[in-house]
C-alpha cells in the first residue's frame, strides 16, 4: 500500500482574482464551489455574479450579498449577456467558472478568451437538445466528437489566456492520479527512469511499465435515511448531468493490445483516433472492474472525456494502429439509489422520471465515494490509486456538499489555482497540467488517498456456469471486461 501527497492547510489562499468572477450554474456543484471560492481566493465579492435558470439555491447568495441572474443561457443570448460581465472595463483579468448543463462549453470558452478572462469547466457540454437529438448520427453524440471541437479550437488558436477544459473529479483529478499511479508502479518495479516532463516521455514510461489499460474505477456507497421513492431519480450529484452522459453511447479509449473488436463497436472517421464507441447507452453497459472496498464489481461504461484524453495522451505513435496506447474507460458504480433509478428508466424504455433529487450531506447517513484509477496488465497485475472520502469527513471539510460533490469542487479549485499560476497556457486538458501541483492543492479535500495492488483480474469471481466467449490467455482483453447480456 502506498500513500502520496501530504495534507496541506485547507484554509490556505491559493490565488487572487483581480477582475470579475462569473459562475455559470448553481446546482449541487455550483453551490459546493461557493465556500471553497471564498476560502481559497481573494476577490471582490461585489464583482461576483452567479447565473442559473433556477433560483432554488438563491438564498445562499442573498445571505452573502452576491448578485444573481436568473436566466437560461442560450445560443441567442449568451454573448450579449456575458460580454459585459466577463470584462468590466477595468483591464483586469477575471475568471469564469462554468458548472452548468445545457450550455455550450466551447462557445463560452471562446468568448472568455476573447474577453481576456480565465475559464474552467468540468465537461465539454453542448447546447440543450444535443444529447437527445434522435435525428443526429450516433457518432456525433459522442464525447469524442465534443472533445474534437475543443482540440480543433486549440489548434486554430494556440496560446493565450488559460482555459482549462474538463477539470472536475473525472474528468480532471483522475488524470493527475494516473500519473502518480504510474510513477508509483515504475518505482515499485525498480525501473531506471526519470520522472517525465513531456507528453512523449509519459507515454513511453507507461509503455515501459507494460500497462495495458486503465479503469476510472469508482464505487459510491453513500446512502440516505429513507429508501428511494418510486418515480424519483435520486443521485449524489447532478441528475441531469448523469442521465445525459448515461444516454450517450458507451465510449472508451481503445488500446493497442486489444485483439477483439466489439460487434457493436464503431470507429471514428476523423480526429486523433484514440477511442471507439458502442451502439448502446453507457448507463446500460456493464463492465467487470475492481475497487478496494467492494473488491470485484460491475461498473457502468458511461462515457467521459478522460477515457479519450488519457488514452490519447499516453499514445506512442498515432492513428488507429499506434505503437502503443492503453485502453481506458470509466467503470462506475453509482450509489444504490442511482442504480435503482437507472433501472426504472431502462425498464420504461428510456422514459425519465418526473421527479429528481440530489442527496444532501444532511440526508446521507453513511458511506464513501471511492474514486480512483486502476492501472492493469503490468507485471504486478493491477494497481488502484485514489480517494476514499467519507460523508463524515466531508461534513468537517466543507459545507453544502456530499463526498461526491467535494471531489469535484476541490478539483475545480485546484484547476483554477493552477490557471492563475500559469496564466498564458492557452487551452489545456487536465492531462497537460502539473499533476503534483494540482494534487497538492486538492489533497486537503480527498480523505484517505491510497494505492493498493490487487491480484484480481476479469477472469476472477466468475461462476463459469454458462459458456463464455473469453480470452483465457490474456485476462486483460476488453473481450473479458465487457459484460455481455
Amino acid at each position: 500500500m502506498t500513500k502520496n501527497a501530504t495534507k496541506t492547510d485547507a484554509s490556505h489562499v491559493y490565488g487572487r482574482i483581480d477582475g470579475p468572477l462569473v459562475v455559470i450554474g448553481l446546482g449541487s456543484i455550483g453551490v459546493g464551489c461557493l465556500p471553497l471560492l471564498e476560502r481559497h481566493f481573494k476577490f471582490d465579492p461585489k464583482r461576483l455574479v452567479v447565473i442559473d435558470p433556477d433560483n432554488k439555491n438563491k438564498a445562499l447568495l442573498d445571505a452573502r450579498g452576491i448578485r444573481f441572474i436568473q436566466l437560461a443561457l442560450t445560443p441567442d443570448n449568451y454573448e450579449e449577456l456575458l460580454t459585459p460581465l466577463l470584462s468590466d472595463g477595468s483591464g483586469k483579468r477575471g475568471f469564469c467558472v462554468n458548472v452548468s448543463v445545457d450550455v455550450c462549453s466551447l462557445d463560452i470558452m471562446k468568448l472568455c478568451r476573447k474577453a481576456g478572462c480565465f475559464y474552467i469547466d468540468t465537461v465539454v457540454e453542448p447546447w440543450k437538445g444535443y444529447y437527445f437529438d434522435k435525428k443526429a448520427d450516433t457518432a456525433t453524440r459522442t464525447n469524442y466528437a465534443l472533445r474534437e471541437t475543443v482540440l480543433q479550437e486549440k489548434e486554430k488558436n494556440p496560446g493565450g489566456i488559460t482555459a482549462v477544459s474538463c477539470c472536475g473529479a473525472n474528468p480532471g483529478m483522475v488524470s493527475w492520479m494516473v500519473k502518480q499511479a504510474l510513477v508509483n508502479i515504475a518505482t515499485d518495479m525498480k525501473l531506471s527512469f526519470q520522472e517525465p516532463t513531456t507528453r512523449e516521455e509519459w507515454a513511453r514510461l507507461m509503455q515501459q511499465t507494460g500497462v495495458k489499460g486503465i479503469h476510472i474505477a469508482e464505487r459510491d456507497t453513500q446512502k440516505s435515511k429513507r429508501p428511494k421513492p418510486q418515480g424519483y431519480f435520486v443521485n449524489t450529484w447532478s441528475v441531469e448531468g448523469f442521465v445525459s452522459e448515461g444516454m450517450q453511447p458507451a465510449e472508451l479509449g481503445w488500446g493497442s493490445h486489444e485483439k477483439w473488436f466489439p460487434p457493436t463497436g464503431r470507429r471514428h472517421k476523423n480526429g486523433c483516433q484514440s477511442g471507439i464507441y458502442l451502439l448502446h447507452p453507457g448507463a446500460n453497459t456493464y463492465v467487470y472492474s475492481w475497487c478496494p472496498t467492494p473488491g470485484a464489481q460491475h461498473g457502468l461504461l458511461v462515457t467521459h472525456n478522460e477515457s479519450l484524453s488519457i488514452a490519447d495522451y499516453f499514445t506512442v505513435g498515432s492513428g488507429q494502429a499506434p505503437e502503443y496506447r492503453p485502453t481506458c474507460h470509466y467503470a462506475y458504480h453509482p450509489c444504490n439509489d442511482a442504480m435503482l433509478s437507472l433501472d426504472e428508466i431502462f425498464g420504461q424504455a428510456g422514459i425519465m422520471q418526473d421527479n429528481q433529487h440530489i442527496l444532501t450531506e444532511s440526508e446521507i447517513v453513511e458511506g464513501i465515494d471511492e474514486l480512483g484509477v486502476l492501472l492493469y496488465g503490468h507485471s504486478k497485475n493491477a494497481y488502484w490509486y485514489g480517494s476514499q472520502l467519507s460523508i463524515e469527513e466531508t461534513r468537517k471539510l466543507a459545507p453544502y456538499q456530499n463526498a461526491t460533490g467535494l471531489q469535484v469542487t476541490s478539483a475545480i479549485i485546484a484547476g483554477m489555482a493552477w490557471a492563475l499560476e500559469n496564466p498564458d497556457a492557452g487551452i489545456v486538458e487536465a492531462d497537460e497540467m502539473d499533476f503534483r501541483r494540482c494534487l497538492e492543492l486538492q489533497r486537503p479535500y480527498l480523505g484517505e488517498v491510497t494505492g493498493l495492488y490487487t491480484d484480481w483480474t476479469p477472469l476472477n469471481n466468475r461462476p463459469f456456469l454458462f459458456p463464455e466467449d473469453i480470452d483465457a490467455e490474456d485476462p486483460w482483453q476488453f473481450r473479458n471486461i465487457l459484460v455481455r447480456q
